[in-house]
């Protein structure tokens, strides 16, 4: 029988973040420390298997409190439903057939929920490999983010950008420019410029999370969604600086200059928190690690932090500070 396994890994964002929703430019990393990975095999129906995330049975009352705290309402079983929803309209607009053989598809994920390390795009894209492979199918590799993101954006209201789903699908280092003079039409979805760099010109990169300062990534963007839309001018400046930002890591990089790339990090939270009213658990997570003397911002839009740090005596010492705050925190697999 044949059996099709695809993975898609968590993602940093390092810079530029949230300004890809925004007309603006980011540099993301790829964490192989965790993934979702997605099983499809052919069945006789088609068959759509859950993860312990998608549980209704609880042992109390409480316990389903605790679970809705920990995963929200939605496990993954909407993602994957509504990507195979999206295959199956983008081969019917762009008149390619497929057999009519069924599968069975079933996920997992070892991605912390809503610390905003790209957990249901994960899902989505390891979803996606699975079907292309499945229908024998190919989509160009610079359309397959924005194929991710209408799944989320267009079938279930969720407000995102095309970051988090341009690093899993190209994986490494990436750069990625969403302006309005680099952003191409193809095939009717609209792409950003994505440029690879060198995973091994960054300094040690360090990830903390914590599950209890976390929140949907949903309920985070809405309100710098409402300001923008209205032209606030302070979020519209904000977001051209973290686009300037962006430009000035890459600089950064390409010189070996991981000193200044960490201070474009600080500089990329501080100007942030100038245009949010950012959670008090997630500021402390950022001041604790910066009082140790790391670099310090959001990863995404959530409980988890990314930042630089100089030697092994450093993050031992970055450990330490937000172990108080009961904080994981790791260095990246790439």
């Amino acid at each position: 029988m044949l059996v099709i396994r695809k993975k898609a890994y968590s993602r940093v964002g390092l810079m530029g973040n949230p300004s890809d929703g925004y007309g603006g430019k980011t540099i993301s990393l790829i964490l192989k420390n965790f993934a979702a990975d997605v099983v499809l095999y052919e069945w006789e129906d088609l068959e759509i298997l859950g993860s312990l995330e998608d549980q209704s049975r609880f042992e109390s009352m409480n316990d389903l409190v605790e679970d809705v705290k920990l995963h929200g309402y939605y496990g993954g079983i909407r993602l994957v439903k509504a990507t195979i929803k999206k295959f199956a309209e983008y081969c019917e607009r762009h008149q390619i057939a497929v057999h009519d053989r069924n599968f069975s598809i079933r996920y997992d994920s070892d991605i912390p929920r809503q610390v905003g390390l790209g957990g249901s795009s994960a899902i989505i894209v390891a979803t996606l490999r699975c079907l292309m492979e499945f229908y024998g199918v190919s989509i160009p590799l610079e359309v397959q983010p924005s194929l991710a993101l209408s799944v989320e954006a267009e079938e279930l209201g969720i407000v995102a950008g095309l970051q988090d789903r341009a690093i899993q699908v190209y994986e490494g280092l990436l750069y990625m420019d969403f302006s309005e003079e680099s952003t191409r039409d193809i095939e009717g979805f609209s792409c950003g410029r994505y440029a690879p760099l060198e995973v091994g010109k960054l300094p040690f990169v360090y990830v903390a999370y914590s599950e209890l300062a976390g929140e949907p990534t949903e309920v985070f963007h809405n309100d710098v969604r409402e300001r923008f839309d209205r032209g606030e001018p302070s979020v519209v400046s904000a977001m051209r600086d973290f686009a300037r930002f962006t430009d000035e890591a890459k600089e950064a990089l390409d010189s070996g200059d991981g000193v200044m790339f960490g201070k474009l990090m600080d500089q990329n939270f501080d100007k942030r928190k100038e245009i949010c009213q950012l959670p008090r658990g997630q500021v402390d997570m950022i001041e604790a690690a910066r009082s140790c003397g790391a670099t310090a911002k959001f990863a995404g839009s959530g409980g988890a932090i990314v930042g630089t740090y100089q030697d092994a005596d450093a993050f031992l010492a970055i450990q330490n500070c937000l172990n108080e705050l009961g904080c994981r925190v790791i260095q990246v697999k790439t």
